[in-house]
């Protein structure tokens, strides 16, 4: 596993970002850009499980299961990835899980004259390092756009 980081100045306060960053609504369009039917279910509270979702080529939902370690709002917010969602099913052990428990995916949030530095530390698999490195930049940046939108 290795930690991959992504930054990105937000012209907006660090509390719209965060709001914008986890409204399930506005969730959606900058994830998109990992997949277009990009979504979870659950609850960002500190302790909660919340599932990581998209529509698979199949046409069911697939997904990663997560619990969210920590949620302090405006400033850090920590995900434990533990399992993942195929056929439907949770699967917690196994295979398809062992490459990714225990990886984080962190974000903090630090705000200085009305600019907010997102940073996104994302442990990661070898074989996905190129793909995030791609992905990632343009994720945020479209959170950007969202964010700075009639700010």
């Amino acid at each position: 596993m290795k930690t991959q980081q992504y930054k990105i100045d937000i012209n907006a306060s660090a509390s719209r970002v965060y709001d914008l960053m986890l409204n399930q609504e506005s969730y959606k369009l900058w994830t998109a850009e990992f997949g277009p039917t990009s979504d979870f279910d659950g609850s960002w509270a500190k302790g909660a499980k919340i599932i990581f979702t998209a529509i698979g080529e199949d046409g069911k939902k697939q997904g990663m299961v997560a619990k969210i370690r920590e949620n302090i709002p405006a400033t850090f917010v920590s995900i434990e990835h533990y399992g993942v969602l195929s056929e439907g099913e949770e699967v917690t052990e196994g295979p398809a899980v062992e490459e990714w428990a225990g990886s984080l995916e962190n974000y903090t949030f630090d705000e200085k004259d009305g600019v907010t530095t997102l940073t996104v530390d994302v442990d990661t698999t070898e074989k996905y390092i190129d793909y995030f490195n791609e992905t990632w930049p343009r994720a945020l940046k479209k959170l950007k756009d969202i964010c700075e939108a009639s700010s």
